[in-house]
């Protein structure tokens, strides 16, 4: 019979890629979790992980072991879901996630949205990167997450997690008002090939979108100041130190000297909603994304 705890703990190495990151995010420590994974190979008869440098790697049988637990894993949730199955008005705790824009533009009106519309209903919102999103899903902590697709993602296929389209948030070029290129009504982002650029700091989820619409447009810019947050970025072209791509989620401060000027080629980024598998028939989370989607449409007017 096998230790689902022990399972749990292969889990999470594949899912955080070390012994020593799934312990410490199991409240373990690594030498605890290298012996519930050593026990749980001893149970199975077969080798689960194989030393890989100065760390480990999961076995084809940890793979094979794994592909198999998901699948459980999932009919799990169904069938918790089918026991409390609650044919009314959505009710009790629901946990949400999403990285700041999100949260602000998405994740808050529905809240309250959702506040009026179903009482017994109490939505608890934490703001997370889109990375500890997938954690937070992965680790039972959270229900429904916002998320940017960003090249670090879990693959769509990853059979832990529903990952559907929610909306494509474009960029727009953003110039001072004194620039030549404000007030069009579209711009070929290669007429900014010469210019100065802000851009995101280089660990942020949105630059490589900004460096694949640049690329895509047939330069590299010529980046000279980065900045983490988009009001920052929006201050730094109104002082006139460059121009930027801005996702048109972003509510600037509306005071500023400057213009977004949308771009030829459709430059966008994509927000999904994710769940835990068979997470989205539950009447909360099934609530929570018909007002998300009934918001997506106006948040990028």
């Amino acid at each position: 019979m096998i230790d689902l705890r022990r399972l749990h703990v292969l889990r999470a190495v594949d899912h955080y890629g070390t012994v020593t990151a799934a312990a410490q995010a199991m409240h373990f420590t690594p030498s605890a979790a290298s012996q519930q994974i050593r026990q749980l190979a001893r149970d199975l008869g077969v080798q689960l992980l194989e030393p890989q440098g100065r760390g480990v790697r999961l076995t084809p049988a940890a793979h094979s072991l794994l592909a198999h637990a998901d699948a459980i894993q999932v009919r799990w949730e169904e069938a918790e879901l089918d026991l409390r199955a609650d044919h009314g008005a959505p009710a009790g705790l629901l946990r949400v996630s999403g990285f700041p824009m999100a949260v602000s533009v998405l994740l808050a009106p529905m809240a309250a949205h959702l506040r009026k519309r179903h009482p017994r209903l109490t939505v608890r919102i934490q703001e997370a990167p889109v990375l500890e999103s997938f954690d937070l899903l992965f680790e039972g902590e959270i229900d429904l997450a916002v998320v940017d697709v960003t090249p670090y993602n879990p693959p769509l296929s990853d059979a832990r997690f529903d990952q559907q389209p929610l909306l494509d948030d474009p960029y727009d070029l953003v110039v001072p008002d004194t620039h030549h290129l404000a007030g069009l009504a579209r711009v070929d982002l290669a007429e900014a090939a010469r210019e100065e650029w802000i851009a995101p700091v280089p660990e942020s989820p949105c630059r490589p979108h900004v460096l694949s619409a640049c690329g895509a447009a047939g330069f590299t810019p010529d980046i000279v100041h980065h900045a983490l947050d988009w009001n920052v970025t929006a201050h730094l072209v109104a002082h006139g130190l460059g121009v930027a791509l801005i996702p048109r989620l972003a509510h600037l401060a509306p005071h500023l000297p400057i213009s977004r000027v949308p771009c030829t080629g459709d430059p966008h980024r994509k927000l999904l909603s994710c769940t835990r598998s068979a997470g989205r028939r539950r009447p909360a989370v099934a609530a929570a994304l018909r007002e998300l989607h009934d918001l997506a449409p106006t948040a990028v007017a």
